[in-house]
């Protein structure tokens, strides 16, 4: 079932929606509203969406509605110009709509806005200069978007941070030369994207990791005089990558269970 299949028409404070009051009556005549399908006064946003779509010259006059919805909707349709304001409007969704339509220079100060989604759909927006604040939010998920995003050249400065899934973005993208000062970190799943992308010289370090995902990547990649002690490591896929390139370039064809 759509959003016009739904009988009822009421507006957002619950009531009937009813034609014969409303300043668009000329609309309806001309076919450019139509009550259940196409209303600025119903409660469902797909209905708003259109009606807007349907007459985007009066989004103007609705920035200011007392209804949320009708004026994020408006916002997409409104005068740019007009649009500032609304970055300070009480509701994210409102401040959202403006901000994607407005020049980077003037959305700077929601990157501290209060919710977490428009904090995260503004680093979607800005670049690098205007994103290293943004390596310090308090939620993971924002300077998650951030190291995404970043220049690699950047990512230095995140190394540390508190969440692992941001370090293990940071490990997959930082510089080559950075890899080294993340072989330490406490998590696992990070020191495998570390693993993954260190040449085989350094690798090695890795030897006697707990992780046994980390161990397997140095038996298929860190130079083959020093593995043999994987050769007989307590996981079997570890021992079986280990004995298979030694075995190819020693003829070696049994191994000690």
């Amino acid at each position: 079932m759509t959003i016009d299949d739904i009988d009822d028409a009421v507006d957002w404070q619950g009531n009937p929606v009813d034609c014969s009051p409303c300043d668009h009556e000329a609309l309806l005549a001309a076919g450019k509203c139509r009550i259940r399908r196409a209303c600025v006064h119903d409660r469902y946003a797909r209905r708003i969406d259109r009606f807007f779509d349907w007459n985007p010259s009066l989004a103007n006059g609705y920035l200011a509605h007392p209804h949320f919805e009708v004026r994020a909707i408006a916002a997409k349709h409104a005068d740019v110009f007009r649009l500032p304001p609304l970055l300070r409007d009480r509701e994210e969704t409102v401040r959202w709509n403006a901000a994607r339509r407005l020049p980077k220079r003037l959305i700077l100060d929601l990157r501290t806005d209060p919710h977490r989604e428009v904090r995260i759909r503004i680093a979607n927006l800005l670049d690098d200069p205007e994103l290293v604040p943004m390596m310090k939010d308090p939620d993971y998920y924002v300077r998650l978007v951030v190291a995404r995003r970043i220049a690699p050249a950047l990512l230095s400065r995140m190394m540390r941070d508190a969440e692992a899934e941001v370090r293990r973005v940071v490990a997959r993208r930082i510089s080559p030369n950075l890899l080294p000062c993340m072989m330490d970190d406490p998590e696992a799943a990070v020191r495998h994207e570390v693993a993954r992308r260190l040449p085989p010289d350094l690798l090695i370090r890795f030897r006697d990791d707990e992780d046994w995902r980390i161990r397997y990547e140095v038996a298929c990649r860190a130079p083959e005089d020093r593995i043999e002690d994987l050769a007989g490591d307590p996981d079997e896929l570890v021992r079986e990558a280990a004995r298979a390139r030694l075995s190819e370039t020693r003829q070696i064809q049994e191994w000690p269970v």
